[in-house]
């Protein structure tokens, strides 16, 4: 099963191959305003046998009027396209193939692959911020959808966790008091612990000069600095997971995956560049000139992997990674969820990856990037303090506004039931909103906008799962038995809705083609837009039998295709709102 233009393609196949004399033509088969689907494979065939491309439609309109299985009538439009409309008793048998499948009709993936997605990447002992938000959900919603389709999925948390603040933070630990420091830290202020760390490291030498010393222990394994470093990382690690949890995503701390996890690495990639011929010398650093880089006089621009000094960088790390995500996990496709302003830095290090020849076909490594969370000034999204948001307050505060907008929708919900729903609610609001918006572009944050039950917002595609819901609580029937049921196919608005939700395949592959998850939001909000129109045009509850029940086919499907889709979002579909 999958959708009707992939079938209608192969169904085209022939017609396009006999006017070819030859196998393989793609009928180029796409959504169009005009019918229900078009046909645009006779431009390209038009050009390849030097005919007019209204003359090879024609000649394509002939060959599939021979088809027996086709059920859509054809018609040629403008300079040779193929207008296809599709027979209701098409999209009915469609409909019930879905219906009575499990994947709702979406295709697994063909090959699977083993992905590594880098994301979240909170620091030890700095507190999330609001500036973690974009990556941790992108992240999780493609890590959801590339496993829904069948490939093997490695999550990695690449959490700071190493380096030269590590020295203050330790000798500030040690100052305090090992008890009180993990109080502290315990009850989630990292900001402060960190902070105060920071401002000792500039004001006293003597803090100083232990600072340093102790990194030179750090890195050279002393077993008691370690043991504090432990420390450190495992109540920062408490703080992320209170807030993944908060959030409703997949990470756990077997997906963490430090910095430090690549220190024995460091030497090996200057090694083994340095082997092959790839390491330049430029102002006594080391660097390898990948081509096409230059900066603002028009010299070649250097990847820095071995500082003047000896010390290594997060180019070093970041190639580390790529030849363990190679290497060690066998992976063919590493994805990075990282912010568009590294978009530079990581092509140079792919690149770098490249030329050394550890990111060879069919090896891949994609840069997912994003752009900003802004506040109404359009300036980068801030505490009324000036200082960042902190993710904890900001999902606090969604629960807040969620529970009074619910109560508001709702009065008449339990205690119990509207503190779940808010929490569906709220955090469903916050995560659509950032994945409903084009990745790559910046978004203003407006939690009225977020939280409203109308438009394209997560509150108003749950209160349409929800409303679905309602309808078969009224009826009283099990919706498992209406799963090899064939509805049948009358109304405008039926049509309408039996192509959106045939419209789930190609949503999500279009979204994993893409590694854009807001258009399977695009996609949801359209398909419950279809089924309002449907819903107020169709009756249900009150019609005959017979239509009654071809009609809850359809609120079925439906209600399963909503509640899947969100859910490949990371968000819930309440059953009640």
């Amino acid at each position: 099963m999958a959708d009707p233009l992939v079938t209608l393609a192969a169904r085209l196949q022939p017609a396009f191959d006999a006017v070819a004399g030859r196998t393989g033509v793609d009928p180029v088969v796409r959504p169009s305003d005009r019918a229900d689907a078009q046909a645009n494979g006779s431009l390209a065939l038009a050009k390849e046998l030097g005919r007019p491309p209204r003359e090879v439609a024609e000649a394509v309109l002939a060959e599939a009027l021979k088809i027996a299985n086709l059920r859509a009538t054809l018609e040629v439009a403008g300079p040779g396209f193929l207008n296809i409309v599709v027979h209701d008793d098409f999209l009915a048998d469609e409909i019930a193939a879905v219906s009575s499948d499990e994947r709702l009709g979406v295709r697994s993936a063909t090959p699977t692959r083993r992905v590594v997605v880098d994301y979240s990447a909170p620091n030890v002992a700095k507190e999330m911020h609001v500036g973690h938000l974009r990556t941790t959900v992108i992240g999780d919603s493609l890590v959801r959808i590339l496993e829904f389709v069948g490939h093997d999925v490695i999550r990695e948390n690449h959490i700071g966790d190493w380096g030269t603040p590590f020295g203050m933070l330790i000798e500030h630990l040690l100052d305090l008091g090992e008890t009180e420091a993990a109080e502290h830290l315990s009850l989630g202020d990292l900001d402060g612990f960190y902070k105060q760390a920071r401002a000792k490291f500039d004001a006293d030498d003597t803090f100083k000069e232990r600072s340093r010393a102790r990194v030179v222990m750090l890195q050279g394994g002393d077993a008691e600095t370690l043991r504090l470093w432990k420390l450190l990382v495992g109540l920062s690690t408490k703080h992320f997971n209170a807030v993944y949890e908060r959030l409703g995503v997949l990470l756990v701390d077997d997906d963490l995956m430090g910095e430090s996890a690549y220190n024995e690495l460091l030497p090996q990639v200057i090694t083994r560049l340095d082997a092959l011929g790839l390491l330049q010398q430029s102002d006594g650093a080391d660097v390898v000139f990948p081509p096409g880089y230059t900066n603002r006089d028009g010299d070649p621009l250097p990847l820095i992997v071995q500082k003047g000094t000896g010390g290594f960088n997060y180019a070093t790390s970041d190639l580390a990674c790529v030849i363990d995500r190679i290497e060690r996990l066998n992976a063919d496709l590493l994805l990075y969820v990282v912010g568009a302003p590294q978009a530079q830095h990581l092509s140079m290090v792919f690149d770098v990856a490249r030329m050394a020849g550890w990111l060879a076909e069919p090896a891949q490594a994609v840069h997912v990037a994003f752009g900003s969370v802004l506040g109404s000034d359009r300036k980068m999204l801030k505490s009324r303090s000036g200082e960042p948001l902190k993710f904890i307050d900001l999902l606090d505060e969604a629960l807040v506004r969620a529970e009074a907008s619910v109560a508001e929708k709702n009065p008449d919900l339990g205690v119990e039931d509207r503190l779940t729903i808010a929490r569906q609610v709220g955090i469903g609001a916050v995560k659509y909103a950032d994945l409903s918006t084009d990745r790559v572009r910046d978004y203003v944050f407006d939690w009225d906008r977020m939280l409203s039950f109308d438009g394209n917002t997560a509150p108003y595609l749950q209160y349409a799962h929800a409303r679905i819901c309602s309808i078969f609580r009224r009826a009283e029937i099990d919706r498992t038995s209406l799963r090899n049921r064939e509805p049948s196919i009358v109304e405008p608005q039926e049509r309408a809705l039996a192509l959106a939700v045939l419209g789930f395949d190609s949503a999500v592959a279009d979204t994993l083609e893409k590694y854009s998850p807001h258009r399977l939001c695009t996609y949801l909000y359209d398909l419950a837009t279809s089924f309002t129109s449907f819903y107020e045009h169709c009756p249900v509850l009150k019609a005959d039998e017979a239509t009654r029940l071809s009609r809850l086919v359809m609120c079925d499907v439906t209600a399963r295709v909503m509640a899947t889709g969100l859910g490949l979002l990371g968000i819930d579909a309440p059953e009640q709102m």
